[in-house]
């Protein structure tokens, strides 16, 4: 691995480095993606559009997660958030079982005063009508908004799931009369188990956007990055990874060993933002410059970091496994 950042920094001081066009040709030539979903970050957030919501997001977005879902933290949390969105992210993800309420309550307290500079995402994680009704209430009041950027069916992981949602009195349905009421702007559907189902939801329903679990272990095992990616890509769908450090289990020593690698490997698909949760401040700064500097890796370079995943992939995919 050394020999290949000491030859991409080669690159990058000599001009020859991946980026602009040459990052658009590479997710054209293998995704399908058109040139203006990578932008060149010029020391700024870059940006891809957010699928046929046309909405061009950051390509890091705040997860609500880590510290920001943890009870007790109100200060620090809501000062990751604020510094967040000064750094340039306008995509930020929470979900009402994310510490019970805690991380939308933490998330509202900034909405109250910055709610129109950002792309705001929640889910429900119940599978019927009345159920996603109560849930979405309550979110709107903790986020201290009245609308929603998009709103998403959370942890889809079985036909039973799919089943349940799709129902007449299901999830679905409740969406779809939020949306009619403008009460969300988008519908979208989440997992991180199995990408066979979440690739059924998608092609038996017109979503616009899928988050979807994706890091450099993900190829060893049911991989996301397949046709579940492809067929987002068809549908023009917003694509939203996230797992992306696998609350750090993506790291060792003697394997992928750094947050610029981990990032690097996801962006470098055609994915229009990456979810990621803070812990610290200095977190949140890091993985934005990773951000602002990043330059996609070719084939070689991807493989390179999926071989460093091989040997512990069940532990960086535990959700695939276990959750």
């Amino acid at each position: 691995m050394k020999n290949l950042f000491s030859r991409r920094r080669f690159l990058k001081w000599s001009g020859l480095s991946l980026g602009g066009a040459a990052a658009g040709f590479f997710l054209r030539r293998n995704f399908g993606f058109s040139e203006n979903t990578v932008q060149a970050s010029s020391g700024k957030m870059p940006k891809r559009v957010l699928g046929k919501t046309g909405f061009k997001v950051s390509l890091f977005g705040l997860g609500g997660q880590a510290l920001i879902e943890q009870a007790g933290n109100r200060e620090e949390a809501t000062e990751i958030i604020d510094r967040a969105i000064d750094f340039g992210v306008n995509y930020i993800d929470t979900a009402p079982s994310y510490g019970n309420g805690i991380s939308e309550e933490y998330i509202g307290l900034v909405m109250a005063r910055r709610r129109e500079e950002v792309f705001l995402a929640s889910k429900t994680h119940d599978r019927s009508f009345d159920g996603t009704m109560r849930l979405i209430e309550s979110s709107l009041n903790r986020l201290q908004t009245d609308y929603l950027d998009l709103y998403q069916i959370h942890n889809v992981r079985t036909e039973d799931d799919l089943e349940s949602m799709f129902a007449p009195e299901g999830a679905v349905k409740a969406l779809e009369r939020l949306k009619s009421e403008g009460v969300i702007k988008h519908l979208g559907i989440t997992g991180h188990r199995s990408p066979a189902v979440l690739l059924k939801g998608i092609q038996n329903y017109d979503f616009d956007c899928v988050l979807m679990a994706l890091n450099a272990a993900d190829i060893h095992y049911e991989p996301f990055q397949k046709e579940l990616l492809q067929k987002a890509v068809e549908k023009e769908l917003g694509i939203i990874a996230m797992k992306v450090p696998a609350h750090g289990r993506i790291f060792r020593s003697e394997g992928l060993s750094t947050m610029e690698q981990a990032l690097g490997y996801v962006y470098s698909f055609p994915v229009s933002t990456a979810i990621v949760g803070i812990s610290r401040l200095e977190q949140l700064k890091e993985n934005v410059q990773i951000t602002r500097d990043f330059e996609p890796y070719n084939r070689e370079e991807l493989k390179e970091i999926e071989e460093l995943t091989e040997p512990y992939y069940r532990d960086a995919s535990w959700f695939k496994f276990y959750w």
